[in-house]
């Protein structure tokens, strides 16, 4: 008798090479022989799970059972995957051949439900849910969802958010990625659907955040189109402010609440994805970031127009009167112009720059151009109060 170097030996042997389609010719099995291992699979079986308690019982550290504990378990799935495979053969279309294989089957389930039921506490969450398990889980998530999708919901954003949930878990029942699937992953399904089947609609509050997304937030699910769909709902929000402040102040307003919400980033939805409060947390922050831009670009043309236009109404007020007409005006200009005492670019600078703060007792607002040009028709009488006027100015220095 051939001794066997581990528990699991003869189903091993039994799956991939007995039943192995692309090694050996399995209509050469007769009915006896096939009869024999349906016999000997259920006593393997019990014999599995004694072994498997001597082991656990004869180990004192939690780390030596913790490895033992999961290598019997990623073996069980690991066949069981492969015994599912190997059915797909159209060989096993034949009645004697699919009953054995239906054996197999159902006796690694019994192994598998005895190692995580007896010694969860050691398996991995992470752990590859196996095929037969999987299929279970999709129908009673199946089932579910088609429940959900018959209850009335009082409220129309609920009822969208609903919605994309029920339409997001129809395409994990359909997809094909089942191998990939874990425990933690059908533990937050069925956590998620206790908690919706717990949820009640009809109290509501006055807020951005329904009491749904709240629960969804606290659930972490991750979803990307549940994420957008938010990101939609605050977006559309934000439009109807009539200005970018007021966008600003309800964007923070939205900001403050959501930090507010409590998120179990221990649990996902979508293990691959971002926990939902970094993903919207980031979209806040760019958002802000985005309107204090186009606060800054909009104030500041708005800002240098005003100081433009109040610098100009504090010239105009501010301007100063003199008692000589515009014609003395502009000869005295013109000589101090051509006797060098005011050096500019030109004439037309001095008069430009001068007499717009300049005004008369009976004219306020002065015309440069007038005024210069004035300075070369000017009558006697003008010339001789111009004169006049600077005696009058040498006479009260000499007084200093």
């Amino acid at each position: 008798m051939m001794i066997k170097t581990h528990p699991l030996e003869w189903l091993d042997s039994l799956i991939l090479e007995t039943f192995n389609p692309k090694r050996i010719a399995l209509n050469s099995i007769s009915e006896s022989d096939l009869s024999l291992i349906s016999e000997t699979i259920l006593k393997e079986s019990q014999k599995i799970q004694i072994q498997l308690k001597n082991e656990v019982f004869s180990l004192r550290k939690k780390r030596q059972i913790r490895l033992l504990v999961r290598k019997y378990h990623s073996t069980l799935i690991f066949l069981l995957d492969n015994v599912i495979e190997n059915r797909k053969n159209k060989i096993f279309k034949a009645a004697n051949l699919a009953d054995s294989i239906d054996i197999i089957i159902g006796s690694l389930d019994e192994l598998l439900s005895f190692v995580e039921n007896r010694f969860a506490t050691y398996l991995s969450l992470d752990e590859r849910v196996p095929i037969t398990y999987l299929i279970v889980s999709r129908k009673e998530l199946e089932l579910k969802l088609d429940k959900l999708k018959r209850k009335k919901w009082s409220h129309e954003i609920q009822r969208n958010i609903i919605e994309i949930v029920i339409n997001v878990l129809y395409k994990v029942v359909i997809s094909n990625k089942g191998y990939k699937i874990t425990y933690r992953q059908i533990l937050y399904q069925k956590e998620l659907f206790k908690n919706i089947d717990d949820f009640d609609d009809t109290v509501e509050k006055a807020n951005i955040y329904t009491s749904l997304d709240e629960l969804l937030i606290q659930l972490n699910f991750n979803c990307k189109d549940y994420i957008n769909c938010l990101i939609e709902r605050i977006s559309s929000d934000l439009n109807s402010q009539r200005t970018s402040a007021d966008k600003m102040s309800r964007l923070l307003f939205c900001f403050k609440q959501f930090r507010q919400l409590y998120s179990n980033e221990r649990v996902m939805f979508e293990p691959s994805q971002q926990n939902i409060k970094s993903v919207l947390h980031n979209w806040f922050k760019c958002e802000i970031a985005y309107l204090e831009k186009e606060i800054e670009l909009n104030v500041e043309p708005k800002i240098s127009t005003a100081i433009k236009q109040i610098e100009v109404t504090e010239a105009l007020e501010n301007k100063i009167e003199c008692v000589l007409s515009t014609d003395q005006m502009g000869l005295i200009l013109r000589a101090t112009d051509e006797s060098r005492v005011l050096k500019a670019k030109s004439m037309s600078q001095v008069f430009k720059t001068i007499v717009p703060h300049l005004s008369t007792p009976f004219k306020k607002d002065l015309s440069y151009q007038s005024v210069r040009s004035k300075s070369y028709n000017a009558e006697e009488r003008d010339k001789e109060i111009a004169i006049q006027t600077l005696e009058k100015i040498i006479k009260m220095i000499k007084t200093y």
